[in-house]
């Protein structure tokens, strides 16, 4: 195997085989809603792809994991598209069992998902759902977020958090999905 990776590498890596998903318009919604402490979604599911790879490169799993699909996958295990902090009459007082399915019908709308990254994101939060990942890449993905989950939460950065810009309206999104010629923005 020889080297290990670095920091730069292991950015380079999620860049390249998340582009599709990192530029996808519907990712302004994960900039814009805290998933963990000060953390957004869009930070944490790229805190989570990173050492995801992080950790498959360290235990030398390459000959056993396919990194396109552990990084798409990583990238999208809560693309859910809303903000649970929000009060909407109780529908997300279950955020933390039922968000993983959410996530993978919202992906399943903008993405063409193979077997690992449809796994890797519906079971992410196994053990609070029953049914444990099927493939390496969905064990590496569930670790990941535990980790990074825990760490944002206690994090003293929890106490400052900055203005976010506003969420995008439901019903621009929901035109946005009948509508492909939108472009990426920025």
């Amino acid at each position: 195997m020889g080297r290990l990776l670095t920091r730069t590498q292991i950015q380079q890596l999620v860049a390249k085989h998340g582009s599709e998903i990192i530029e996808h318009h519907h990712m302004e919604i994960e900039r814009c809603c805290y998933q963990h402490g000060n953390v957004t979604t869009f930070v944490h599911s790229i805190r989570v792809a990173c050492l995801a790879v992080w950790m498959a490169d360290r235990a030398h799993l390459w000959r056993h994991v396919h990194i396109k699909s552990l990084i798409r996958a990583a990238l999208l295990h809560d693309y859910f598209l809303y903000d649970w902090h929000d009060w909407d009459n109780g529908t997300h007082r279950w955020h933390g069992f039922t968000h993983g399915h959410a996530a993978l019908v919202n992906a399943l709308k903008d993405f063409k998902l193979n077997a690992i990254e449809r796994d890797s994101i519906e079971k992410h939060m196994f053990p609070m759902t029953p049914i444990p990942p099927r493939y390496i890449e969905g064990y590496l993905v569930t670790l990941a977020d535990k980790i990074s989950a825990t760490r944002e939460t206690l994090s003293m950065g929890r106490f400052h958090k900055k203005a976010l810009p506003a969420k995008p309206l439901r019903a621009e999104l929901q035109s946005s999905r009948q509508r492909p010629e939108i472009t990426q923005g920025r």
